[in-house]
């Protein structure tokens, strides 16, 4: 391809995103991420600049962030072991520590630099700040689930044209202690509360797959009933079945529609929103 070509390709990209920056200038979407995604830091900083293009554009990116493995990583240095049930950290007194203490002081400012670095301007809100929450019931100690989001620190951040970086802790209601959220139901928490144009989970898997190992047999698209079927038929099963009943909740509560896209590909967030084609399963009603 000559240089001319290439040049010319450019501008067909361009192109085909310019009816999507128009239609969605204003819009706020709702960005979780976690998983293998924040492992690799040049991955990270590809999608962080993604998200300095959509501040760019004028759409509104709020990021809610996980920190799963850096919380098992900092318990095992602290002489602690991880536990979980049904897939939810135990989270006792001490843990809760360090659950506070990875993501106020590790995983929240790295993300909100970087975005500062690339010439976007992000800001870290604490969890406690925005989400309400009360204590589950069994023995995982402090965990929570979010009853409500207090959206005072989120809307004056958009407003000041800065990007939110939110992290998954509750500030409990009665006795005003934290609580340890999963960061996938705090996302959709808020998504429903901001009612976002969009919500964006980057993770480790492409989306929903007729076949786990062949990422050809990608679904591009569902709605309620696909969906039922799917389960029927196995399909959606395991960490999946949370995953798209919360997404169809976040759907019922006034979010536009859901994304579930692999943040280890390269600019997953630009080939998802700016493209005919995107590249992981888009959830409607």
């Amino acid at each position: 391809m000559s240089a001319l070509d290439a040049q010319i390709t450019k501008s067909a990209v361009l192109l085909e995103a310019l009816p999507y920056m128009q239609s969605f200038r204003g819009c706020t979407f709702l960005i979780k991420v976690g998983g293998s995604a924040m492992e690799d830091p040049v991955q990270v900083d590809t999608f962080l600049r993604d998200v300095v293009f959509l501040e760019a554009v004028g759409i509104n990116p709020v990021i809610v962030h996980g920190g799963g493995k850096a919380i098992s990583k900092a318990m095992t240095e602290s002489g602690l072991q991880a536990k979980f049930i049904n897939g939810m950290r135990v989270t006792d007194d001490e843990t809760i520590k360090i659950v506070e203490e990875t993501l106020a002081r590790v995983i929240n400012p790295e993300i909100v630099n970087k975005i500062n670095a690339f010439g976007g301007k992000a800001v870290g809100v604490p969890g406690t700040e925005v989400f309400v929450g009360e204590k589950m019931k069994g023995d995982l100690g402090w965990v929570g689930e979010v009853n409500d989001c207090r959206l005072g620190l989120i809307q004056a951040a958009v407003a000041g044209e800065f990007v939110p970086v939110v992290s998954p802790v509750a500030r409990e209601l009665d006795s005003g202690k934290t609580l340890n959220v999963n960061a996938d139901l705090a996302a959709c928490a808020l998504a429903k509360r901001l009612k976002a144009t969009k919500l964006i989970f980057l993770s480790d898997v492409r989306g929903v797959m007729r076949d786990p190992k062949d990422d050809s047999t990608l679904i591009p698209s569902l709605d309620e009933a696909s969906i039922a079927r799917l389960k029927a038929e196995n399909i959606i099963s395991g960490g999946m079945i949370p995953k798209v009943d919360s997404s169809l909740d976040s759907l019922r509560g006034g979010v536009g529609k859901v994304h579930l896209i692999d943040g280890r590909l390269p600019h997953a967030l630009i080939l998802e929103i700016f493209t005919d084609g995107g590249i992981g399963t888009e959830i409607h009603l």
